[in-house]
């Protein structure tokens, strides 16, 4: 036998091994599912973001991504700690709590989604009705004050520009929970004295004639990360080069929708998801009258301390994280890396 012959046997002997022991090739191995959480669109861009044909360069290859709808950021804690989820959206408030009541110490947060009263940028607006009588904040004593959910970035910000007052919910003020989608309509129907509008709502010509702003979330914490990717370190460790794939493909996309050339594209495809006009968005979805986008997914983490630490100066949280000790970008500048 030939020696050429012999070398091609025994590599056909090593690979009958592998394939017995299931050491399948890594090109034919299976895509990681990623679910990842999300709130209310368009300021999450999660469910829409890859319509786009081409940002998503690697979605089906090795990740393959499922939206799924959470209303409410305190809500991703329970269900990231109970494996229905492994991408959770939280933010300055719900970190925390997610670290010391659910002790989900290994929590990494791994890319930005969207942060609040950067300089230049859109700061979620706390409205009342203009037929209110209330002129400033102080005159919400003893008024209903509605929420997304209790324990998330919309809440705490309401606790704090409160308690600045020395009000304290409970006590001088009532708190419900009402869905974004219901907001509006529960402000002009007089259920509530405070609503949180999303942006969607707050150009709408209806709403500014009944509405007027009171305060911004800027006001309770100046620039806020109000909501940013986060993973179990496990998960993380296992799942690194999927994980860092799905990264380069949104940051892709960040960058692809805030471009100011695409934006009737992005536009159209915004209001071909949510099924609502396109004037609706036009003219300030993705410039500098929206929250803030990082163009490489990083979350600033020095502005996320000082949130934590005002959050608990005022007591709407039990403790200070170190937020450091949290962040992990290492997918992100990798991904980042790769774009340039």
């Amino acid at each position: 036998m030939r020696r050429r012959d012999s070398i091609r046997i025994v590599f056909a002997g090593f690979a009958g091994i592998a394939l017995g022991l299931g050491l399948a090739p890594e090109a034919s191995a299976q895509p990681v599912k990623i679910r990842a959480g999300w709130v209310v669109t368009p300021a999450s861009m999660i469910p829409f973001v890859f319509s786009k044909p081409g940002l998503a360069q690697h979605q089906g290859k090795s990740y393959v991504l499922e939206p799924v709808r959470i209303g409410a950021s305190s809500q991703h804690i329970t269900a990231l700690a109970a494996g229905e989820i492994e991408i959770a959206m939280l933010n300055y408030a719900s970190l925390p709590l997610a670290v010391l009541n659910a002790k989900l110490d290994d929590l990494r947060i791994i890319c930005d989604e969207i942060t609040d009263g950067a300089p230049g940028h859109y700061s979620v607006q706390f409205w009342v009705r203009k037929d209110s009588g209330i002129a400033k904040v102080e005159d919400l004593k003893g008024k209903m004050l509605a929420t997304n959910g209790f324990g998330t970035g919309t809440h705490m910000a309401t606790r704090v520009v409160m308690g600045k007052r020395n009000l304290k919910e409970g006590t001088d003020y009532r708190a419900v929970e009402v869905p974004f989608p219901g907001m509006a309509a529960a402000l002009a129907d007089k259920k509530v004295d405070l609503a949180v509008a999303p942006n969607t709502v707050v150009h709408d010509p209806k709403f500014l004639a009944m509405a007027r702003e009171v305060f911004t979330m800027r006001d309770a914490f100046g620039a806020s990360t109000l909501s940013f990717w986060t993973a179990r370190a496990d998960f993380i460790a296992k799942n690194r080069g999927p994980l860092t794939d799905l990264i380069e493909d949104y940051i892709r996309a960040v960058r692809w929708y805030t471009d100011p050339k695409n934006h009737d594209e992005a536009i159209a495809i915004v209001s071909a998801f949510t099924k609502i006009p396109a004037a609706t968005f036009k003219g300030w979805l993705f410039t500098k009258d929206d929250f803030y986008r990082d163009p490489n997914g990083l979350v600033d983490l020095d502005a996320l301390q000082r949130n934590v630490q005002t959050a608990k100066d005022l007591g709407v949280i039990p403790g200070v994280i170190d937020a450091k000790k949290h962040g992990d970008f290492s997918l992100a500048r990798a991904a980042a890396a790769r774009l340039k």
